[in-house]
């Protein structure tokens, strides 16, 4: 049968309606007609017969089977005006109206921070991401993603799931680039003996890596995987959240930092290692709450380690289980949020609840977002303005910032 794709879904998956009812199309586009067999609601292999104007030759030669992007086969205008209508309709499904929402997407080869996955083989080992749906391995030489110096610990990455790795299980190897170098943080290999232990110290000197944990452990550290906030240095703690690149980084502070405004005192809620913080602690004094106490550690200790910043506190807390409650928000005169996925619903009813003004809200998903803005505009809060970022390029992520102010 043919199908009419009516518009994408979240995961950038095409959407149409046939006999079976809602049918999700891989890697196809509004506008477009597909041909294919649908099993359990789903084409995986569509046939284009009609294709939209929109459609482009995927860069990639890796794209069909690798699971690490999602649309790849758009224009590149086409997937900016996508990011930026999801964070509208899932306003819009609020019954709110979204304001001009610019987009602002990442290069190419710029994601300083990505997930990669080990196993082992009969023949040796295979690094790589996992195809769509599945838990199949494929490599990715050339990937036009990651950075270069992260595809070029692929060997390391390679022998370090030899030494360490199970032919029945799976190493995650998280990746950051630092100042020093490749920070690697591996989890789900064997539990090392000492031989392991001299081996993957061994491999981590000769790979020049910054510093190679191991399950949490730390088996190497050559250099301090330093990362720049602002005027600050700061080494996060193995396995830390950093933005998945520069270039989105410096989008997201700019923002924030003026959306804040000239303001005394801010409290930056999901603060994690300092990436508002910092720069903040430029213009404002400033108080940073995170739940994982490593993170607040190694942000208190690169402020103290800066000159010229205002006075930076920080507090390890459980924004989820302990949210900030009105009597501590209304000593600030501005408040940022950056939770994670699931979004900050307590904490935004205290917000509500409080006497604060001014809110930069921070998201990596539009549709808790969205809730939340809903939640925010019925306690008086209007959105002032909006930034959609795209630093997870070919992908269906979408971030966005946002100010309120009442």
């Amino acid at each position: 049968m043919t199908y009419q794709i009516e518009r994408l879904s979240l995961h950038a998956d095409g959407v149409a309606h046939g006999p079976e009812g809602t049918v999700h199309v891989a890697m196809a586009l509004p506008g477009e007609t597909v041909d294919g067999s649908v099993v359990d609601g789903k084409i995986a292999a569509p046939k284009i017969v009609t294709p939209s104007a929109e459609r482009v030759a995927a860069p990639c030669p890796h794209y069909r089977a690798c699971g690490g992007c999602a649309i790849q086969h758009a224009s590149e205008e086409f997937t900016a005006r996508w990011k930026g209508d999801v964070v509208r309709q899932a306003l819009a499904a609020r019954g709110i109206e979204a304001p001009e929402v610019p987009v602002d997407t990442s290069p190419l080869r710029s994601r300083r921070r990505a997930t990669l996955a080990g196993r082992r083989t009969k023949k040796g080992a295979m690094i790589g991401f996992h195809a769509r749906a599945s838990d199949t391995l494929v490599e990715v030489p050339n990937c036009l993603i990651l950075r270069p110096e992260l595809m070029a610990v692929i060997p390391a990455l390679n022998e370090a799931t030899l030494i360490g790795g199970s032919r029945k299980g799976e190493i995650a190897f998280a990746l950051s680039h630092s100042e020093a170098g490749v920070d690697v943080s591996a989890t789900g290999g064997k539990e090392t003996d000492r031989k392991q232990f001299e081996a993957l110290a061994d491999l981590a000197r000769r790979s020049d890596l910054a510093r190679l944990s191991w399950n949490g452990e730390v088996i190497a550290e050559r250099h301090a995987p330093l990362q720049r906030f602002g005027a600050a240095q700061v080494a996060p703690p193995p396995g830390a959240f950093l933005q998945a690149t520069a270039h989105g980084e410096a989008a997201l502070v700019a923002f924030v930092r003026d959306a804040v405004g000239d303001v005394a005192q801010v409290a930056d809620l999901f603060a994690g290692c300092g990436t508002f913080s910092l720069p903040l602690a430029a213009q404002a004094e400033v108080h940073a709450v995170e739940a994982w106490a490593a993170m607040t550690e190694a942000l208190d200790q690169g402020w103290r380690q800066s000159k010229g910043l205002h006075r930076l506190s920080t507090e390890a807390r459980d924004l989820f289980r302990r949210p900030l409650l009105p009597d501590e928000i209304n000593r600030y005169d501005a408040v940022v949020i950056d939770p994670p996925r699931a979004g900050a619903e307590s904490q935004v009813r205290e917000i509500c609840s409080s006497r604060l003004r001014r809110l930069v809200h921070v998201s990596c998903n539009p549709v808790t977002f969205a809730r939340e803005a809903a939640t925010l505009i019925g306690a008086g809060f209007r959105l002032e303005r909006l930034l959609v970022v795209d630093q997870f390029r070919f992908s269906a992520h979408v971030e966005v910032a946002a100010l309120f102010t009442r």
